[in-house]
Parts: structure tokens; sequence; C-alpha cells
């Protein structure tokens, strides 16, 4: 072989050497995505064994088909990871799409498993569980009678909806009396306004309420935060006490009235490294340097945790109240087959400093605490403001001390600035 032939074929040699070791790399590289997970597999194996098994052999009254069983298996498998994980069937991945949109059949309460418990963060202003008396941190115990053994929150919410105008009675108790609670409410159609009670107040502070972060709350807040502001408002209190959260976008658009452009608000962080996700503001609003004070309770978690700790950390607000619920991770909604979907706990979120809202809530800087019998009266006298005194009520009017602690918080920064 010439000189000439050897040097083509180690050439050629070299490139099938070379194109051989970068498939092999190639595909160990790539090896998560296809090559065999044999754990996996191994109990995959093992529970289609144990599914043959029971459809083969069980005697009861409930079917035992393959389709029942992986749904249960489904369910309990899921809800086993945390209280906010879940498997939803169709009909409750639809309720869950309709809550995103803030419209609902129910009673108006905002649930939370704790210690097997069914506990109620905040009955929605407005609504019949509010209007009837029910109460943050009452203990759901009973519906309809039959009482909540082994309570999970997707199957509690599901004993709880129904059609509208339908009667359902709920049980609750009451840790701050002792006392045992029967509720008979009427299902209704829940359309809620995010926000509420927008007021003008003395010294020119305005006063707003969020009750919760749908879809439409961003353009709301917008819209009366303007109509504030052409009443020639000087400061601002929003009122967050007893709103449990909701859209991660709803929240980011609220901040953004007062951030400055491309800066961070909220960033949520996955299990890698690289699942971090960084929210930052639009900005495209005028400047807003007025001094704002927001309220918080036991009540306040998730999205409204997310401005308060936005808020508290850019040195944008005073937080004024008690120590918020800290509820700070991310489910993602992903739909599944047959119009069937799960919710899943895929982040955390984590407040511009890189603090953790997760089970450490929000500490408020001014920390007046409000008595469980006060603040049921303080809600009943908003309640009273927007649909009038019902008959026989003769409770006379008591002071906000959360809300009068933040406007004069407001007034001595106005007064320090010369205003």
């Amino acid at each position: 072989m010439s000189s000439t032939l050897k040097r083509l074929a180690l050439i050629l040699f070299a490139i099938a050497a070379g194109f051989g070791l970068a498939q092999f790399s190639a595909r160990h590289a790539a090896a998560p995505s296809w090559w065999p997970d044999r754990e996996r597999d191994k109990q995959a194996r093992y529970f289609k064994e144990v599914l043959q098994l029971v459809k083969e052999n069980y005697v009861g009254d409930a079917p035992a088909d393959y389709a029942t069983l992986t749904r249960s298996a489904l369910d309990g498998m899921v809800s086993q990871l945390d209280p906010h994980s879940a498997f939803m069937l169709a009909e409750e991945y639809r309720e869950t799409e309709e809550e995103m949109t803030n419209a609902f059949t129910g009673v108006g309460i905002q649930v939370e498993q704790r210690d097997n418990q069914v506990v109620i963060v905040a009955p929605i202003p407005g609504t019949p569980a509010e209007r009837a008396g029910v109460r943050r941190n009452d203990r759901l115990t009973k519906i309809d009678g039959q009482p909540l053994a082994t309570p999970t929150l997707d199957a509690t919410i599901k004993l709880v909806r129904g059609e509208p105008g339908s009667l359902v009675t709920l049980t609750v108790f009451r840790p701050s009396s002792g006392k045992t609670i029967d509720y008979p409410l009427h299902r209704e159609k829940i359309r809620l306004e995010s926000v509420r009670y927008t007021a003008m107040h003395p010294g020119h502070i305005g006063y707003l309420q969020i009750t919760q972060f749908s879809e439409r709350t961003g353009e709301e807040f917008e819209t009366a935060l303007e109509g504030l502001e052409k009443e020639d408002l000087r400061a601002l209190v929003i009122d967050l006490r007893n709103n449990p959260g909701g859209l991660l976008d709803a929240a980011i658009e609220v901040c953004d009235q007062f951030f400055n452009k491309d800066e961070l608000i909220v960033y949520t962080q996955g299990r890698t490294p690289e699942s971090r996700e960084n929210h930052y503001a639009r900005g495209g609003h005028r400047p807003r340097t007025y001094p704002v004070a927001i309220l918080v309770n036991g009540g306040t978690a998730s999205a409204a945790e997310i401005v308060s700790g936005a808020m508290r950390d850019t040195k944008r607000a005073i937080i004024v109240g008690e120590k918020s619920f800290g509820k700070g991770s991310v489910q993602s909604v992903i739909e599944l087959q047959n119009g069937e979907g799960l919710k899943l706990t895929t982040a955390r979120y984590y407040t511009p400093s890189g603090v953790t809202i997760h089970e450490k809530g929000i500490l408020p800087q001014v920390e007046i605490e409000v008595s469980p019998d006060d603040e049921a009266r303080l809600r009943s006298q908003q309640s009273r403001v927007e649909f009038g005194p019902e008959p026989g009520d003769d409770l006379k009017p008591i002071t906000d001390v959360q809300l009068a602690a933040a406007e004069e918080v407001l007034t001595g920064v106005l007064a320090a600035k010369g205003k």
C-alpha cells in the first residue's frame, strides 16, 4: 500500500473512530431521557402485579376495574406528597380552572390541611360562609352530619360544593371558644371581585382590600389605584388580611404598579439550580413614591405573602398586623388524559432578598394582634357597610386597631416628609 493510501486509510479510521466516540458520548449524555430506569420499571412491574391480583380476586360491593383502581392509586400516591398536591378527576380539574377565573359554586371558604384537620384559612367576603359567621381558624369537623374521619382537601371541597341553591351544613369546632357550631348554608354561584372596599380616609390616606389573587386582580387593582390617585392620594393602605392567595401572575401585576422596569419581584426555585425562574417588573406606569402600609394576619397566604414580601424587601411598604400563614410553595396544574389533571408542588417562592416564605410567613414590622372575636366583629362591621345591617343587628362599632396603626404610621411618614 502506498504512503498516500495509508494516510487516507488512517484519516478514514480516525473519522470513523471519532464518529463512534461522539455517538457513544451522545448516548450517555442523553441517557436520562431514554436509558432504562431500572428502579422505576421494577416498581411499575410490582404495581402491575398487585393491580392484577386485586382485579382478579377482590370480592366486594365496589367495582375493582382497572380504571377505578388506577385512579385510586394515583390519588393516593399524589396526596401523600403534601397537602397541596392532588390528582384531579375531570370534574375537579374543571372546578380548579373555574377558580382561576374567580367564579365557582360553593359557600365561600378557603381551606387548608394542618395536622390531619381541615382548617378554614378565611371565609371569602360577601359569601354565605362569611354572612353566617364562619371564622378564620375554625376546624371543619362534619359536612351534612358526616364526620371527616380522614379528610383530604380535594374530597372536602367536593362535598362542600354542589348545585346553586342547595343546602349544605358545615359543622366546625372553634378553638378560641371550645364550641362546636353547625352552619346550614345555601350554596351560591360565587363571582368574586378581588379588589373591594376602596375608600379615601382622612389625611388623603387611601384604603383598599384585595380578597384574593385571580385573573382580574391586576386590572382591578390598577383601576382602583388610579381612582384614588385622582382624589389626591398621598399614602395607601393595602389590606391583605385573610387573603388566601391565588395566581402568581396576579401578585406580580400588583407589585408591578410600584416597581421599576426589570426589577426583581419574586423568584421560584424547583429541584435543580437551573429550574430557578425570575419574575421581573414590566414597568410602563408613572412613578409611585407615596408611602404604603400592608395589613397582614394569619389568613394572609401564598400570593398575598409574595406581595407583602416583595414590597417589604424593597422598602416600598411597612407591614402591619400579625405573622402571615407561611404558604410559599408553587403548584403547577397539569392537564392529563380525559380531562383529568394533576396539581403538583414543583417549586417554592423566594422574596427578592432570597428569603423563603414557606412555613415561615411574613413578619410584620408593626406587630398588633386582634382577638378572633374582634376580628369576626370587624368583618361583620365591614359587611354591614357593603350589604347593610341585618334585622335586629345592634352591634356597636369597634375600632380596627391594625388599620388605625397603619394609618398612624403613614401619617408620621407624611409629616416627616413635610406633606
